[in-house]
């Protein structure tokens, strides 16, 4: 067997990049694709390996030169690549495909061992490679019938997102007979570069093989083997993470604060959403709207505080949209000033947006870190400052302050003249039922009050970026929103905001289920050897490693063994091993639970 790789191509839409590189010169985390796919192939006994080259020629056949492959190399030269696309390179290396079986390669793809694996030990002759279509694939689809055969192939021109469910991607390898290449191939490639030209692709020969009675090729199905197309820099960008050894893609991963849609299979076990909400109906209400929506612009920032204040039962002038809760609280703790109280562990975009020497922190006694308004009162009382920041419930740990409590805590805070700031975002979760602070009454009565509440969390909505705060401070009000940009909703936001208020027994009953799950969800993690689970009122649970494990290396085997991301508490709580795990959909959950359960059990 043999491996033929085009790589002949200019790879533009890399820019800087492949100014004077090829395409597969690029590295990925300090290796280029070329270095990584020849060892890769140098590894499964080849009897040679031809290159289609033509950008940047002599230059890539040096750097080959040097990386030691023992496997024989053959060049084969396309001086017209910038005229012809890749049905032309492959036409170039006709000669060698029907002297033997063959893996073909486009050079632009990194891949794990397994996908390569998967390929020639799959028995079947001749096969296209294939995985299920996703939402950022671009390029060739398939439909495949139930017996592996191509139905269809659908270029990008005939896709239809409707059907998408149904596509499965081609990965751009291919092992080709040297059979199906001297009977089928080789002779469709010359006829359709004889008819069409050589402007074209080379899967448009497949396509028309597919069509005869007896095509030979089938699609072989990837199960979760990781592969990533490389056109631009963000797919570069995606791949590092990708294929980062362990611990940096880890980091990486994390630090990406979300997107985590582009990466198939992974389960984000990190960021904390309603699982239960929204509804099927409201969201095809949102695309039925979707042209105008994205065609038009939003309104401004009075209409949508209007909004806003319609849905939260509040005046106008009380109430503020953002662009999520993050965008809110940067505005708010750049417009205070003098000591802030803090309680940590906590969510950090409070503190970290206020200076260390103004801050005064509390931190709760106790392994469970639990503490009630009785407790801040206490440590607070004699600090001298002038804003306490509340998380409740708190984040991670899913302490909860009783509604009762926290009135009691904000009219000591008036007493003392401290403003208090009372972020609600997860108390909708709570057993305790009705338990917000955004009431008409409570503002006026408690101008010192501020709540923030970020919708992404509560609502599962995280995608169009709401948030909204709360205060009977008029005067606050009307600094932030002359702080935030006029525009600062988009229309899909503005549009969630109008039509939310429809699905509110809906909402309703996605907090029950969450609550069921989430006792469910607990319930099954204490029976974990080696996990402490901590009591949480919000839609996660943090619990501690008690086997020895640290939180770094639960969090590396789940992700790079399982495709789990998790979170790692170690930059929050330095004393013990924490991690905090999102409460999702029953499915899911078991999924986690039966990771750990493998995990820990193979610990013991």
């Amino acid at each position: 067997m043999q491996a033929i790789i085009l790589a002949a191509g200019m790879g533009k839409r890399l820019k800087e990049l492949t100014r004077n590189n090829t395409k597969c010169m690029v590295e990925v985390n300090g290796v280029t694709l070329i270095d990584r796919m020849l060892h890769q192939l140098e590894r499964r006994g080849l009897s040679r390996i031809v290159i289609v080259a033509g950008y940047e020629r002599q230059r890539l056949m040096d750097y080959i030169g040097t990386l030691g492959i023992q496997t024989p190399i053959v060049y084969v030269e396309n001086p017209v690549y910038d005229k012809t696309n890749n049905i032309y390179s492959l036409a170039l290396a006709k000669e060698y495909l029907i002297r033997e079986d063959t893996l073909l390669f486009e050079s632009d793809i990194i891949f794990e061992d397994a996908v390569l694996d998967a390929l020639i030990q799959d028995p079947r002759e001749t096969l296209a490679l294939v995985d299920k279509y996703e939402s950022w694939m671009d390029g060739t689809c398939v439909k495949l019938g139930e017996d592996d055969s191509i139905v269809e192939f659908v270029p990008g021109k005939r896709f239809r997102f409707d059907e998408s469910h149904q596509y499965y991607k081609t990965v751009n390898i291919y092992k080709f007979s040297r059979h199906f290449s001297e009977t089928h191939y080789v002779p469709f490639l010359e006829a359709y570069c004889s008819a069409l030209g050589n402007n074209e692709y080379y899967e448009q020969v497949l396509r028309v093989i597919t069509m005869l009675e007896e095509p030979e090729i089938r699609g072989k199905r990837l199960e979760g083997q990781q592969w990533y197309e490389i056109d631009d820099i963000q797919d570069l960008d995606i791949a590092s993470s990708m294929f980062a050894e362990d611990d940096e893609r880890v980091a990486l991963m994390q630090g990406r604060f979300g997107g985590y849609w582009r990466y198939p299979g992974l389960l984000d076990y990190c960021y904390l959403v309603n699982p239960y909400f929204p509804p099927d109906k409201l969201m095809e209400e949102m695309k039925a709207s979707f042209g105008e929506l994205l065609t038009q612009y939003p309104s401004g920032m009075r209409v949508n505080a209007l909004l806003a204040a319609r849905n939260f039962g509040v005046r106008p002038e009380h109430i503020v949209a953002g662009n999520g809760a993050a965008e809110l609280i940067k505005s708010l703790m750049g417009s205070l000033s003098g000591r802030t109280g803090f309680v940590r562990p906590t969510f950090e975009e409070y503190p970290n947006r206020y200076g260390a020497e103004e801050s005064v922190v509390y931190v709760p006694e106790g392994e469970d870190f639990r503490y009630g308004a009785d407790d801040l009162m206490r440590f607070f009382a004699d600090r001298d400052i002038q804003t306490l920041v509340v998380v409740n419930p708190d984040n991670p740990t899913g302490n909860y302050i009783p509604h009762a409590d926290m009135i009691r805590l904000i009219e000591w805070a008036g007493e003392r003249h401290i403003r208090l700031v009372a972020d609600e975002s997860f108390v909708d979760f709570a057993r305790e039922k009705h338990a917000t602070l955004i009431t008409q009454s409570l503002l006026e009565k408690h101008p010192h009050l501020c709540v923030v509440k970020s919708i992404s969390k509560c609502y599962g909505v995280p995608g169009i970026r709401l948030g909204v705060l709360a205060t009977g401070d008029t005067e606050l009000i009307a600094g932030m929103k002359r702080d935030v940009a006029i525009w600062n909703i988009n229309s899909f936001g503005e549009f969630y905001m109008q039509i939310a208020g429809k699905y509110q027994k809906e909402y309703e009953a996605s907090l029950d289920r969450m609550r069921e799950e989430r006792e469910y969800f607990s319930g099954r993690l204490a029976e974990i050897s080696g996990l402490r689970v901590i009591p949480s009122e919000a839609n996660y649970v943090m619990a501690e490693l008690t086997g020895g494990m640290t939180a770094a290396e639960l969090t590396r085997c789940l992700l790079t063994q399982r495709g789990i991301l998790i979170k790692d508490l170690s930059a929050k709580i330095k004393n013990g091993q924490f991690v905090r795990l999102a409460v999702r959909s029953r499915q899911d959950n078991d999924m986690l639970l039966a990771a750990l359960e493998r995990i820990f059990a193979f610990c013991r």
